[in-house]
């Protein structure tokens, strides 16, 4: 695979049992982007690069600072610092312009300046503040069981930066129907989901009812959070859920089904049709 903004070749050492030898690798792309709200840093974000203002969207649509379109005139990369290396290069740097009247409660930011791509739960201030944000869901209906059972093929034929380098994780949304909407790889888990969620505020798509969510690894508290403030109903997951998702779930009352396989899947919330 050529590099890309998310892939990147590196030359390694592989020890095997024919001995020593060079080898060409690709690596996923691992970089911050600090997110600017009228000049303002709101976070920054291990992330990897592409689909930004689909992340940053996301992000402050899911932390609950924008609600609607219109309240976001643009989008614009920064000047470079030379001095701050890979942070400070202009496209690691996106600063959000918000209409006139659109007010934002910087004190509602319940997310500390600095995430990793790995860190979940505990980059927020408090569990509570989360929970008090956005309100339990309404839907009547539930997702069919052949339709979940045969999502996570589709998901995989939809990861060409996974298939080079083994180290991206994929938030993918389908309909009712199984068909697949968007898909976005990310070195973070939550990084992935953002740009899914800032593609539909983009779209004008907010809340998402009526739709699938399925993420490649676990499900944290933070997932079922961000897939609460984007109105998803349904989350499924290749691998389990925490506690707290599971609670959270329940809360709110999405379906929350893990560990999906072709014949086999476990429902820790909610309930699924046929």
């Amino acid at each position: 695979m050529p590099p890309t903004k998310a892939t990147r070749p590196v030359s390694l050492t592989r020890f095997d049992g024919a001995g020593a030898g060079v080898r060409a690798d690709t690596l996923a792309v691992e970089e911050p982007l600090e997110i600017r709200v009228g000049g303002r840093s709101v976070a920054v974000v291990m992330r990897t690069p592409g689909h930004d203002r689909e992340l940053a969207a996301g992000f402050l649509v899911t932390e609950g600072i924008v609600r609607r379109r219109e309240d976001v005139l643009d989008m614009v990369h920064c000047g470079t610092d030379p001095a701050a290396g890979a942070a400070g290069r202009g496209e690691n740097i996106l600063d959000v312009l918000l209409a006139p009247g659109a007010g934002v409660d910087f004190a509602r930011l319940t997310r500390h300046v600095f995430t990793s791509s790995s860190c979940g739960v505990c980059s927020k201030a408090t569990i509570e503040a989360v929970r008090g944000q956005f309100p339990p869901l309404a839907e009547k209906l539930a997702p069919r069981r052949e339709v979940l059972a045969a999502l996570p093929e589709k998901l995989r034929a939809a990861q060409p930066a996974f298939d080079a380098t083994g180290g991206l994780h994929a938030s993918a949304l389908f309909d009712a129907a199984g068909g697949l909407q968007v898909v976005r790889e990310d070195v973070g888990r939550h990084s992935a989901l953002d740009k899914v969620v800032g593609h539909a505020f983009f779209a004008e798509r907010l809340p998402l009812a009526g739709h699938i969510l399925l993420v490649s690894g676990r499900v944290s508290f933070e997932i079922m959070q961000k897939a609460l403030a984007a109105g998803i109903p349904w989350v499924a997951a290749i691998s389990a859920p925490t506690s707290a998702a599971v609670e959270l779930a329940q809360e709110a009352g999405q379906t929350l089904v893990g560990f999906l396989r072709p014949g086999r899947m476990n429902v820790y919330a909610g309930t699924l049709a046929g």
